[in-house]
């Protein structure tokens, strides 16, 4: 069983989003899709600047199993990214809601973070994969 922490949301594509405040958003993949794609060796980021729009593939989670796109969660402009990733891709597989994190972005509509799936919402969804 992974974790699941009741206080972010998620994507059906597993990023969680964890709300910052002023209409910021911190973005990552969640335990449950570290956990399938192993270990990390390497994580393709977006450009601080670049507009996404929800769905848009944004990054790439590359493990010793696969490379995975990332999707944005919602729509916003891209503010920072996780540089530390660069040197330590493996933060997404040891502190996949920590110190793992992908990207922060500026939601277009806050609203939009409302939308996604509560963690029981997102355990379902895995539970029938």
């Amino acid at each position: 069983m992974s974790n699941i922490p009741t206080d972010l949301r998620y994507a059906s594509t597993h990023e969680w989003v964890r709300p910052e405040g002023d209409g910021v958003f911190t973005v990552g993949i969640s335990e449950h899709a570290q956990d399938l794609l192993g270990d990390m060796v390497f994580v393709d980021l977006p450009d601080v600047g670049d507009q996404v729009s929800t769905g848009d593939d944004v990054a790439v989670a590359e493990s010793v199993k696969a490379a995975s796109d990332v999707y944005a969660p919602i729509s916003g402009e891209i503010i920072a990214v996780n540089t530390d990733l660069e040197d330590s891709p493996e933060l997404v597989n040891s502190d996949s809601y920590g110190d793992g994190w992908l990207f922060k972005i500026k939601a277009d509509d806050v609203e939009e973070f409302e939308g996604l799936l509560d963690a029981e919402g997102y355990e379902n969804s895995i539970d029938e994969e």
